[in-house]
C-alpha cells in the first residue's frame, strides 16, 4: 500500500478533486471536512473520512493518530481548507474576519503542527498548503483574505527553511481563479457578482481538477525535488 495522504477541506471544490487523484493512485486517505456526510458520499477505498474542524487542533490530531493506526505514518498533507469573503474594511463584518484569519492561517499552522514530528523524525514528508494568487499581490476589497494569504505563504516559507534539514518538503500552491464553492462564501454584493461572473466563465476560471493534477505533480517528483512555491492561474487571469 502506498503512504499516508491527508486532505483538509476535501468535501467539495480543490480539496474533493485531490482526494480523488490520490485515491485513483492507490493511496490511503485521511479527509477532514466539517460535512462530513460530503466524505462519506465519495466511498473511496482505503479512506477515514472525519467531521474536523481545522481550528481544533485537539480533533485535528485525534483524527490523524487514528489514521496512522490503520494505514502507517502521514507522508503527504495538503492544507486545503478555506474561506475567502471579500469586503470593504470600513463596512465588513469582524466576524468574517476572524472566521478568515481562523481557518485560512490557524487551520493551516494546526495542519503542520500535528504532522511536523512524525516527519521529521521519519526525515522525509511533504507537506503542501493551500495559498493564493492573493498571497501574492494584494487588490482592494480583499485586505482581510490577503492579510491569510500572504501569511499562508510566509509561513510556508519559513517553515520550508526550518524543515529542510529533515528532509521534509514545504510547498506553497497559490492558485488563481478556480471555478468552486469559495466564492459563494462572499457575502458583498458589490464583490460577490463580479467574481461569480468569472468563476462560472470557462475562459477566466480553473477547474479543481487542474489544481489536484498540479498537486500530484510537485508530490511524486523524487523527494530530494522541492517546487517551493507555484502560482497556477487562467491564461486570461491579468491580476
Amino acid at each position: 500500500m502506498k503512504k499516508l495522504v491527508v486532505i483538509t477541506g476535501a468535501s467539495s471544490g480543490i480539496g474533493l478533486a485531490i482526494a480523488k487523484e490520490f485515491a485513483k493512485a492507490g493511496h490511503p486517505l485521511l479527509l477532514l471536512a466539517r460535512r462530513a456526510e460530503k466524505l462519506q458520499e465519495l466511498n473511496l477505498p482505503n479512506t477515514l473520512c472525519k467531521q474536523v474542524d481545522v481550528r481544533d487542533l485537539d480533533s485535528f490530531a485525534s483524527a490523524l493518530a487514528e489514521a496512522e493506526k490503520l494505514y502507517g505514518d502521514v507522508d503527504l498533507i495538503v492544507n486545503n481548507a478555506g474561506l475567502m469573503q471579500l469586503g470593504d474594511v470600513e463596512t465588513q463584518d469582524i466576524a468574517e474576519w476572524n472566521n478568515m484569519i481562523d481557518i485560512n492561517l490557524k487551520g493551516v499552522l494546526n495542519g503542520c503542527h500535528v504532522v511536523l514530528p512524525k516527519m521529521v523524525a521519519n526525515k522525509t514528508g511533504t507537506i503542501i498548503n493551500m495559498s493564493s494568487i492573493a498571497g501574492k499581490k494584494a487588490t482592494a476589497g480583499r485586505a482581510v483574505y490577503n492579510a491569510t494569504k500572504f501569511g499562508v505563504s510566509a509561513f510556508t516559507e519559513s517553515l520550508r527553511q526550518e524543515a529542510a534539514k529533515d528532509n521534509v518538503r514545504v510547498i506553497a500552491i497559490c492558485p488563481g481563479i478556480v471555478a468552486t464553492e469559495l466564492q459563494e462564501h462572499t457575502t458583498s454584493d458589490k464583490y460577490k457578482k463580479p467574481l461569480m461572473d468569472l468563476a462560472n466563465n470557462p475562459n477566466t476560471a480553473l477547474k479543481a481538477q487542474d489544481i489536484a493534477d498540479i498537486v500530484s505533480y510537485v508530490y511524486n517528483v523524487p523527494q530530494n525535488v522541492c517546487v517551493r512555491d507555484l502560482i497556477i492561474t487562467p491564461t486570461a487571469q491579468d491580476r
